[in-house]
């Protein structure tokens, strides 16, 4: 599909500039290295998906106010945070093609600058004034540790089932994507009725995107990548494509494969794992899980007024399952 992220948010681009002045005001300090780093974070945001979230949902209901892009400064900087955290739990040197905080100036500083965004993140919440606000961000940090030591623990046993899975996924990302929306509702005015309808929209979608996500390591971007990346199969991550295609496969090959992720696999064991999956369907009952999410957030949209905002909104759903990186 060749609807993009950016020609989505395009019509919004004042929303977006809007946000970012609140973004970058949020960042400064009087501390030259803290100021060092948010420099260099915002030099290489990504596509801002979740602050867009949060307005395009105050939008589709009423009008954002200044809460909405202090509630979107605030979801920006918790997930920055997190995301600094991850890449020292990873271990990872480059994101989104650039050195990580971590490659450059280390683990402790990485750490610390990421709980500074937190505290950050929690201060501006307050500075809103509305307790429900802050109570759905603290619950939101909380999911999301422990969806990520949920993910600790089942890469070390190699024995996650499809449940398991999909609590990780609504800990570790759907969860953040959901509050987006049903925060950035809550403060347009949003009807008891239209809040529940963003928040299950977000919920969706969050959980569609990273199945999405999951599916894009055992698929092929010519162009980008050549091979498929078989990331998660090298740090033990057990996704959705391979669970559906043990469901598929007898006790001797699921122990085989498990007994390759715990030695640690290599280039051709990956191709062999890959083709085993695609031979089990893994792929494509993945793609169609993904896609049944896709069609209940959308779901929940056609219970809101029709309006431009709400048509970005599904056309965002749509660029979800359709990706290519």
């Amino acid at each position: 599909m060749a609807i993009a992220a950016k020609s989505i948010f395009k019509p919004f681009k004042t929303d977006l500039d809007t946000f970012q002045d609140y973004f970058k005001n949020s960042m400064t300090s009087n501390l030259r290295i803290v100021d060092e780093v948010a420099k260099y974070l915002v030099r290489h945001k990504g596509k801002q998906l979740r602050p867009m979230l949060v307005v395009l949902s105050a939008r589709t209901v009423s009008e954002p106010t200044p809460g909405s892009y202090r509630a979107a400064v605030v979801v920006e900087l918790l997930h920055t945070a997190t995301l600094i955290h991850d890449d020292v739990v990873d271990e990872a040197e480059l994101r989104r093609g650039f050195p990580t905080i971590n490659k450059i100036w280390k683990n402790k500083i990485s750490i610390l600058m990421g709980d500074y965004l937190l505290a950050k993140s929690l201060i501006i919440a307050t500075e809103i004034g509305n307790l429900e606000l802050m109570n759905i961000i603290a619950n939101v940090a909380k999911s999301m540790s422990k969806g990520e030591l949920l993910q600790i623990h089942k890469a070390r046993k190699l024995n996650i089932n499809e449940e398991e899975y999909f609590q990780l996924i609504q800990d570790k990302t759907a969860s953040l994507i959901s509050a987006c929306c049903e925060i950035g509702a809550m403060t347009a005015n949003a009807t008891p009725e239209q809040r529940y309808s963003m928040k299950k929209y977000g919920q969706y979608l969050g959980i569609a995107f990273q199945i999405k996500d999951d599916l894009l390591d055992y698929q092929s971007n010519s162009g980008i990548l050549g091979k498929p990346t078989g990331h998660d199969l090298k740090d033990k991550k057990i996704t959705l494509p391979l669970l559906y295609a043990f469901q598929e496969s007898d006790t001797g090959e699921r122990k085989r494969i498990i007994r390759m992720m715990k030695n640690g696999v290599r280039r051709r064991q990956i191709d062999h794992i890959i083709d085993f999956i695609i031979g089990r369907d893994g792929i494509r009952k993945a793609e169609e899980k993904a896609d049944h999410y896709k069609n209940l957030a959308v779901s929940e949209l056609r219970k809101l007024p029709e309006s431009e905002s709400r048509q970005a909104l599904m056309d965002l759903a749509e660029f979800v399952v359709n990706r290519t990186k």
